[in-house]
């Protein structure tokens, strides 16, 4: 297995890929949806077009197992998505994507990689805490959406909010 940085030819192959962690966020906060390709591809061509740092992970087949994005902002850098294929999770794969997004952050001086996540996503905490990330930075609120019924309740320090 190789890790690269992605190319536009990629395109029809990590398509697939975005296409799935957006069916899986969604199942996060109890929405079922189906796998959109095109809205994929054009998410893909709009980080390529501007120029977000994508990495894939490619086996001796040439197949894409799984894939990073990477936003930065003067010298920080945001995980935008990592995401590893159902039957690859859980090969070391998601660590070598994100090492790196934290090769970025080196090379601009700083020692962190910021994330945002979903509380209840089962997946990356873990594998966050795993890899020393555990400060708590920004918590976004919102109002409910129209009809939306929130499946938890999340207490952060005093507070509780409904998820």
């Amino acid at each position: 297995m190789i890790i690269r940085a992605a190319e536009f030819e990629d395109e029809e192959r990590i398509s697939g890929l975005i296409a799935q962690f957006r069916v899986e966020l969604k199942e996060l906060k109890g929405i079922k949806s189906y796998a959109n390709i095109e809205q994929a591809k054009e998410e893909f061509r709009e980080y390529m077009e501007a120029k977000f740092p994508i990495f894939v992970a490619e086996d001796s087949n040439n197949e894409l197992l799984g894939y990073l994005v990477c936003r930065i902002d003067g010298d920080v850098v945001w995980a935008e998505s990592l995401f590893v294929s159902d039957t690859s999770r859980r090969k070391g794969i998601g660590s070598k994507l994100y090492a790196k997004a934290e090769e970025i952050a080196k090379k601009l001086g700083e020692n962190t990689v910021y994330n945002w996540i979903h509380p209840n996503n089962d997946k990356i905490i873990p594998f966050l805490l795993k890899r020393g990330y555990n400060v708590l930075n920004l918590i976004e609120i919102r109002k409910p959406w129209e009809n939306e019924i929130p499946a938890q309740k999340i207490s952060i320090g005093k507070y509780e909010y409904n998820y």
